[in-house]
């Protein structure tokens, strides 16, 4: 199945205007929004009645653009990022242009590069990253494909994506792991 030019239109127009997306990832559907806009990450914060001591993870389309947000990207993370087979989180302590609501309180923050077409066109054209939380109430379980997505989420968003709607596959979140200045790495979630 292709994207549609109109819906990638649409999603970039809801970006643009600080809006909030849903949207097909990667991995399970998410809540996106301009990683630099503040209001449009609280907005998520308030549609996932989520703390905002929990940070949200964003997506970036290729290496060069993490080099853009990351002061210096541990070798380790290079690595692994090149030769993991499974969509991988990475979080980062040294992140630079991001709204303080996305990052922790001990100032990391996840980052993934995306290897979905219709996310990788979407940021490209964006031209900056996208915050991607799953898209569920903070606390309940998080929906595999876009029909367990409950009706108050997909109401609460400004623009719910077409690309995937209809696809019955079971998608699972990311892996998420933690690469240390020493280059140890933590697995957060596996």
């Amino acid at each position: 199945m292709k994207f549609q030019e109109q819906d990638i239109s649409n999603s970039l127009e809801t970006l643009k205007r600080g809006g909030v997306l849903l949207y097909p990832t990667d991995t399970i559907w998410g809540l996106g929004c301009d990683s630099e806009n503040p209001s449009a990450v609280e907005k998520i914060f308030m549609i996932k009645k989520r703390h905002e001591s929990k940070s949200l993870i964003v997506l970036v389309n290729n290496i060069e653009m993490l080099s853009e947000y990351v002061n210096e990207i541990p070798p380790a993370a290079l690595d692994i990022i090149e030769h993991s087979r499974r969509p991988l989180t990475v979080v980062y302590y040294n992140s630079r242009n991001f709204t303080p609501g996305l990052l922790s309180k001990d100032g990391s923050i996840g980052i993934r590069v995306t290897r979905d077409e219709f996310c990788c066109e979407l940021i490209r054209r964006f031209g900056k990253p996208v915050v991607s939380t799953s898209a569920n109430i903070s606390g309940k379980p998080t929906p595999a494909n876009f029909s367990e997505i409950e009706k108050e989420i997909i109401r609460s968003a400004d623009y719910v994506a077409e690309y995937r709607r209809e696809e019955s596959k079971k998608h699972k979140a990311s892996r998420v792991i933690k690469v240390e200045p020493d280059g140890s790495i933590t697995v957060i979630r596996n």
